[in-house]
């Protein structure tokens, strides 16, 4: 027994202080995107919604913070139950973890885990934020995002990353947030949007982006920050397969815009600069469950589908009517779908699992059938519950704002500000003008 223990502790994983690093590298970089996330959203929206848009992410750096030490990554990821749900007493409140306790079978601290998580619980239900703009009252959403945080995000990351979720003991391969992020984050808008209705103007009105350069800066931020997101999901960089993740980002990312300009080209006659930032999010999107599954070659075939289906899809709202204002439902929605089920064709057995997929291996469609099972498990459950989230608070507190605020501006109704200060764009320096002389008449008058 004594030789025993001795072989288990040597055999045991020891703490790496570049592994710890890195992944709080990573943890900084995924929170840099929700800040991203505000600017590409924000720049989309008209001048009278940017304040509120960049808002609508900022405000759940806050809330979903204070949420997953409370009790969300003791939901998350906790003993298993049921394979549905998590629970660590230890873990709420964070108080019993030990500074240098390892997540287990891993060389970083439970607190870095618990970190880096955290970043992705922030930024999913900011996602849904850009289905919503211009007409949702931010009391309103403030209260949604916790409540979808707790019964529909923490759930389904146990689900897909947790010892013991059902998705995760099936065989479904996620690498970063295919399903837990992006179909999730997806799911969710479409949901809403069905139950709040369109914007005042809807299909009549122009609703151009404000500031194009705006949107720029948001898709460089998070396709620097996705790096973070991709990669560090790894928890190290001791194999290679954090790497190949990274490399698969880029790649898939750069496939995805060409797509989607050579699309826009054809379609629309121009290349503009928001088909390049909407593309390079979706190869984004695409890559994160796929990319440490799949060759570079594979890379690119994942982001040239997601960027020519993506930019197909965003025209959908118009034929079915639904208003997601800025694509969440096009891009993250139907880009984590063509991410995820397309694991089931291009998986080499090579990277981060052994299992392949149609065009490789045995050419069976055994990964195919658990892609789709954890994309539609996912889909259906945040679609339904999301749904039944906004039908309640509408019902109760309301979720719209009024039309008349809607129209004159939802910054000034809901924030009392406004973005830009257009009260000194009249020219130069304002000048003493001196008072009018009065005329004869006038002096005989008086």
């Amino acid at each position: 027994m004594a030789s025993a223990a001795i072989t288990l502790a040597a055999d045991a994983p020891t703490l790496s202080s570049a592994n710890t690093g890195f992944m709080l590298i990573c943890s900084a970089l995924v929170m840099l995107m929700t800040p991203g996330l505000a600017f590409f959203y924000g720049g989309m929206v008209r001048v009278k919604s940017t304040l509120n848009m960049l808002m609508m992410s900022f405000i759940s750096l806050g809330i979903v913070t204070i949420l997953w030490v409370l009790y969300g990554f003791s939901l998350a990821f906790g003993t298993d139950s049921g394979s549905l749900i998590g629970w660590n007493g230890d873990w709420v409140g964070l108080s019993n973890i030990g500074l240098t306790e390892l997540w287990p079978g891993y060389t970083i601290p439970v607190f870095v885990f618990m970190v880096f998580q955290l970043m992705f619980a922030i930024i999913t239900p900011a996602l849904i934020s850009g289905a919503l703009a211009d007409r949702v009252k931010f009391s309103a959403w403030a209260l949604f995002i916790a409540l979808w945080a707790t019964v529909v995000y923490f759930p389904v990351a146990h689900w897909v990353w947790g010892t013991g979720g059902w998705a995760f003991e099936l065989g479904v391969i996620d690498f970063a947030g295919g399903t837990a992020v992006h179909i999730n984050a997806g799911a969710a808008a479409l949901g809403v949007i069905l139950v709040i209705g369109k914007r005042v103007g809807f299909k009549k009105d122009p609703m151009r982006p404000h500031s194009l350069p705006l949107v720029m800066l948001g898709a460089g931020l998070l396709w620097f920050g996705w790096f973070g997101f991709n990669a560090g999901s790894w928890l190290g960089n001791d194999d290679g397969v954090g790497a190949l993740m990274f490399v698969n980002t880029q790649v898939a990312t750069a496939a995805a815009m060409l797509a989607w300009l050579v699309y826009e080209k054809i379609r629309h006659g121009a290349f503009t600069t928001l088909g390049a930032a909407s593309g390079a999010v979706a190869g984004l999107v695409a890559i994160t469950p796929a990319g440490g599954a799949v060759s570079p070659l594979g890379a690119i075939a994942v982001g040239a589908i997601a960027g020519l289906l993506c930019a197909m899809a965003v025209g959908l709202k118009y034929r079915f009517g639904y208003d997601d204002s800025l694509d969440v439902v096009g891009v993250h929605l139907v880009g984590g779908v063509i991410g995820s089920v397309l694991i089931g064709f291009f998986a080499t057995g090579k990277g981060q699992s052994t299992a392949t997929g149609v065009f490789y291996g045995d050419h069976g469609f055994d990964q195919l059938w658990k892609q789709l099972a954890g994309v539609g498990g996912v889909l259906a459950y945040s679609l339904i519950v999301s749904a039944v989230l906004a039908f309640a608070l509408d019902k109760t507190i309301g979720m719209r704002v009024s039309e008349d605020d809607e129209v004159a501006g939802i910054d000034q109704a809901e924030h009392a500000e406004t973005a830009y200060d257009f009260s000194g764009a009249g020219g130069g320096a304002a000048r003493s003008v001196p008072a009018p002389v009065a005329t004869e008449s006038k002096k005989v008058d008086a």
